[in-house]
């Protein structure tokens, strides 16, 4: 399966899904993205810059090392903040972490009328299958 399928059979099961995409953090690069209408390359690119910046920015960072030291876990790697829900005016952002790739995120957009619930449950379930398609692991898919 391909990481644009796997994006593909995760927006039919969100709910009220508009988009999905999955970036690399490291390089701020949209490295797959899917919608119901088309997007001018402009706007998706800006989407990766600011996700990069979402989860890595120099505040992001700062609090999370916080955190941890809070927590005596100073000095150890990985990420403290690892799923994001924002809310705008019309609609929903989800943004996922993932375990496998801990620099990776997938993203996911949807109308603000769906269950936040659902589409976090759903967003969540995602994850292995668009995960295991980058690597090209051959991944049942539990949506």
């Amino acid at each position: 399966m391909t990481i644009e399928n796997a994006l593909d059979g995760a927006i039919k099961t969100i709910p009220d899904c508009v988009a999905g995409g999955y970036v690399d953090l490291d390089t701020g690069f949209l490295l797959s993205a899917r919608t119901v209408s088309n997007h001018p390359a402009e706007v998706l690119n800006t989407v990766a810059a600011a996700t990069k910046d979402l989860f890595q920015g120099p505040n992001i960072v700062m609090i999370e090392e916080m955190f941890k030291k809070v927590r005596g876990k100073e000095g150890q790697g990985g990420h403290y903040f690892q799923d994001m829900l924002i809310f705008s005016e019309n609609l929903i952002h989800v943004f996922l972490r993932t375990t496998e790739f801990p620099d990776h995120v997938i993203c996911y957009v949807c109308r603000k009328s769906a269950n936040v619930g659902m589409v976090l449950m759903k967003a969540r379930q995602s994850v292995d299958s668009v995960t295991g398609a980058l690597s090209g692991r051959r991944v049942t898919a539990r949506v």
